[in-house]
């Protein structure tokens, strides 16, 4: 790829066959002492992603859940897919991968089972404070938590 005279190398992302992706828990990349785990969530092309208010729910209960669980100071980013279907988890390598998925699961139960205000949820924390669908995020966590409840380590890798 080109960009004013210079090569560009293509990103890891999207050196993933999307076409053999299906909902699950997947190691992305490896980059020093940080490991990107993909939470995907929808099949990719699927035609069912992720809706903007519960995307946005779901970002706030996960983050907010992981950065408070016993993992907290090993956890560097969770954040959303602009394709809207997951998100990436970025851990220090320190977390076991039997240990990112179990946060990931308990994460997903947070957000299954969640009552009460939503963390972050206001203007003065939020640049789109309005925008969040609690039922939403919670009947897609719940779905998750279906995909995920079995899954292992030896499951974390890209489907070839």
């Amino acid at each position: 790829m080109e960009k004013n005279g210079k090569n560009m190398k293509r990103i890891a992302s999207f050196s993933v066959d999307h076409t053999k992706l299906v909902p699950g828990i997947y190691v992305s990349r490896r980059d020093g002492d940080t490991v990107t785990y993909d939470i995907r969530m929808k099949k990719p092309n699927g035609g069912d992603y992720l809706g903007n208010g519960e995307l946005h729910t779901i970002e706030h209960l996960f983050a907010t859940y992981a950065r408070n669980s016993r993992f907290s100071d090993s956890v560097i980013y969770i954040g959303p897919m602009g394709c809207r279907t997951g998100f990436y988890m970025v851990l220090r390598d320190t977390v076991t991968p039997c240990d990112a998925i179990a946060l990931v699961r308990e994460s997903m139960e947070f957000t299954a089972g969640f009552e009460g205000e939503i963390p972050g949820a206001s203007e003065a924390e939020c640049g789109n404070y309005r925008e969040h669908d609690i039922a939403g995020a919670k009947r897609t966590a719940a779905v998750f938590l279906r995909t995920v409840g079995g899954w292992t380590p030896e499951k974390l890798s890209y489907p070839v």
